[in-house]
């Protein structure tokens, strides 16, 4: 078997049709730089920056990503969940959603003979849903593989809180490969591994509009501070993007993380 490093990238939330050009146009750069054996994004914003589309979702694949993992908002396009999620598409929900939800939370890749598991948490703390516990669902579902032999362990936790990513970090310290936060769309600057060998991030950030708001045109948002009244969301189709991601190499033969280097590339989309 070949127990040569596993390369990783993972892209932090794409948003919306700018984030998806920025991928289509950045990605076979990163590709020939990094030359990952995998690539995975979240992808709970692909569409209108709330939710996806199989278009949305099938337009990423085309450009080159492997899987998508999501968060709480990956059924607000009510019209595309069954396309999305009960589907032949690799396409991740939340493992903590309820039981009841279409669609599945992990997944066994195999990658040059080796298995990689990946799997998509979404957090509590500050959420508009009530999600069962992700410190159980992932306790529960690593029980059940201990009898497979998997050479990584990547888990998406989509949370606000930043507390609960670092909790839920000590709670599967070396007992994964790597803790990825997403959601908040902000890179934050604590990219490390564990003394136990296991990756993690708060959070990955974003890839979207650069100059806006968390991936969103900026007036709205400051009117929506001064006024206390939400206002719809306005998302660019064109101007400066940026793309975060993160490289993992991991270790196949004890599924240690090896490195975790943020990444961060700009484009500018003119039409």
């Amino acid at each position: 078997m070949d127990n040569k490093p596993l390369s990783i990238l993972f892209i932090g939330d794409i948003v919306g049709r700018l984030g998806r050009l920025a991928i289509i146009e950045l990605l076979p750069k990163l590709k020939k730089q990094y030359q990952p054996d995998l690539i995975i994004a979240n992808g709970e914003n692909l569409a209108h920056g709330k939710g996806l589309t199989k278009i949305t979702a099938e337009q990423m694949f085309e450009a080159g990503i492997d899987w998508l993992t999501s968060g709480d908002h990956c059924f607000d396009q009510a019209s595309s969940v069954e396309a999305c999620f009960n589907s032949d598409l690799k396409i991740l929900r939340p493992e903590n959603y309820s039981p009841d939800a279409t669609g599945t939370g992990h997944a066994l890749i195999k990658i040059r003979e080796q298995n990689i598991l990946l799997i998509n948490l979404v957090g509590r703390s500050f959420m508009n849903r009530s999600f069962d516990c992700p410190f159980r669902a992932a306790t529960k579902l690593l029980a059940s593989f201990t009898d497979k032999k998997i050479s990584a362990i990547i888990i998406d936790i989509h949370a606000e809180a930043t507390a609960e990513k670092i909790a839920l970090r000590h709670f599967l310290d070396g007992k994964i490969s790597a803790l990825l936060g997403t959601h908040t769309h902000v890179p934050t600057a604590d990219a490390q591994i564990t003394t136990l060998g296991t990756g993690y991030i708060t959070d990955v950030g974003m890839t979207g509009y650069a100059d806006g708001v968390i991936g969103v045109m900026p007036q709205a948002i400051i009117d929506s501070f001064i006024s206390q009244v939400k206002a719809n969301h306005q998302l660019p189709t064109v101007g400066k993007a940026q793309c975060n991601l993160v490289q993992l190499l991991i270790n196949p033969q004890n599924r240690n993380c090896l490195a975790i280097d943020l990444i961060q590339k700009t484009s500018t989309i003119s039409s």
